[in-house]
């Protein structure tokens, strides 16, 4: 199906953005994409030996459309490529996306990548439900706290600068459909992508014309979901915190897993209890009512 996908014109040239992690990655690149912006993947080689040769698949349904469109990168503004972390050269991005999992971090390859990442003194934005750790460390509550024993591998983020660590509400819901290929992702919930700001103001303007240009998108003259919006707020990627651990977080059981809806209304007075606490705390930590 031909799109008509337009975009606002803008002022300055277009940046090239690093993402490490293929899955949900490839909707932060997908929204790039359609931007104008080029993307590289950071992915196993056969994620990526499937991206060079048939791009990615992202499917995302408008407003006011009863079927998701399917959004392929061979057919959008930007380009994309995929590669193995050895293979990366963050020098010559201008921006850097963290979209793994934590514990995928300990990976040798990719955690030679990280200490790459960070000795290039590239801003970062990380759209991974747990927050790095120095990203916590520019909240004042949490500058000193004991928190090594949070990750799987705490010497990943040691060479880091807090400031250059920016994180997003990891607000929309996305899947690889079993059915298909690698390359493939389904967006269930199509929210939006909350950024906290970093400290340096040029980063804040990167961050901020990527905003703008996502949302000047348009597909065949409709809205596209999914946008990218930065606030001044370093509390504003927790705001879904009490949904994760009140849902999520207790899906995990000894046995098993359980759907979220199970694991919420099994014990709606406990869930209502976890959700306030988690809700205290983040106001404990200097979160704004």
């Amino acid at each position: 199906m031909l799109l008509l996908i337009v975009m606002k014109e803008r002022e300055i040239s277009d940046m090239k953005i690093l993402i490490l992690g293929a899955s949900y990655g490839s909707l932060l690149s997908t929204k790039l994409l359609m931007a104008g912006h080029d993307v590289t993947l950071i992915c196993r080689s056969k994620s990526a030996d499937l991206i060079n040769r048939e791009g990615t698949e992202v499917r995302i349904k408008l407003r006011d459309e009863d079927t998701h469109r399917a959004f392929r990168s061979h057919d959008l503004a930007g380009t994309l490529d995929a590669v193995t972390p050895a293979d990366a050269r963050p020098e010559d991005y201008d921006m850097i996306g963290l979209a793994m999992q934590e514990p995928q971090y300990s990976e040798p390859q990719v955690k030679g990548l990280m200490r790459r990442i960070a000795a290039s003194r590239r801003p970062c934005l990380s759209i991974m439900n747990m927050p790095p750790l120095p990203f916590l460390r520019r909240i004042d509550a949490l500058a000193e706290a004991p928190l090594d024993m949070c990750y799987d591998d705490v010497s990943v983020w040691a060479d880091f600068e807090p400031g250059l660590m920016s994180l997003c509400s990891p607000d929309p819901q996305a899947f690889r459909p079993p059915e298909d290929g690698t390359n493939v992702l389904h967006v269930g919930l199509p929210t939006n992508f909350k950024a906290a700001a970093f400290a340096d103001p040029q980063h804040n303007s990167m961050l901020r014309q990527l905003e703008a240009d996502i949302s000047g998108v348009t597909v065949d003259g409709k809205d596209v979901p999914v946008k990218l919006r930065v606030y001044d707020s370093l509390f504003v990627p927790m705001a879904k915190w009490s949904m994760l651990l009140t849902g999520n977080y207790q899906c995990v059981q000894r046995d098993g897993i359980r759907p979220i809806r199970d694991a919420v209304h099994g014990d709606i007075d406990a869930s209502a209890e976890m959700y306030a606490w988690v809700d205290t705390l983040a106001r404990a930590l200097g979160a704004d009512a």
